[in-house]
């Protein structure tokens, strides 16, 4: 299985045989992206799969945003241009999952650790996020994934 830095760097190549201008310019924008980010700080690094899909969340809401300001200064081509970027990036990330499938998971969790004795409160908030938050990491927003647990471990804890 190819980690997704390879397909990025596969898909540049694909997109030139393509002559897929817009593609081929956005991947090679992400991945300077991840060369930069390796390659900042004191020693390198080799980001992981979940690290390069953080990276894509972030660049894919940049462009999100810079469309919006494009659509509010008058100027819809950028901002159909930077949507477009956005389009090709949010491509490689994994699905989204629904409200109800991240519940699911929480029930899931929760179900094991009251299974194993475990009595919840609000102080094990954390032993039920870590594994939460392993199984729904870049697909769903942390923090509504935190109100979800919260108020889950409210609805059994005494």
């Amino acid at each position: 299985m190819t980690t997704l830095k390879e397909r990025l760097h596969a898909d540049v190549v694909s997109h030139m045989k393509d002559r897929n201008k817009v593609a081929l310019t956005t991947v090679r924008n992400v991945l300077g992206e991840i060369e930069t980010r390796e390659k900042s700080g004191k020693t390198p690094v080799v980001l992981d799969d979940a690290q390069v899909t953080s990276l894509l969340q972030k660049e894919a809401a940049k462009r999100r945003d810079t469309a919006r300001i494009y659509a509010e200064a008058g100027e819809p081509d950028r901002a159909a241009a930077e949507i477009a970027e956005a389009e090709i990036i949010e491509a490689y990330l994994p699905k989204a999952l629904t409200a109800a499938e991240v519940e699911a998971i929480v029930d899931a969790v929760i179900g094991e650790l009251t299974a194993d004795g475990t009595e919840l409160t609000m102080r094990q908030l954390g032993a039920v996020m870590k594994p939460v938050t392993a199984k729904v990491v870049g697909r769903f927003d942390g923090k509504a994934v935190s109100d979800i647990v919260r108020s889950r471990i409210a609805q059994t804890s005494p």
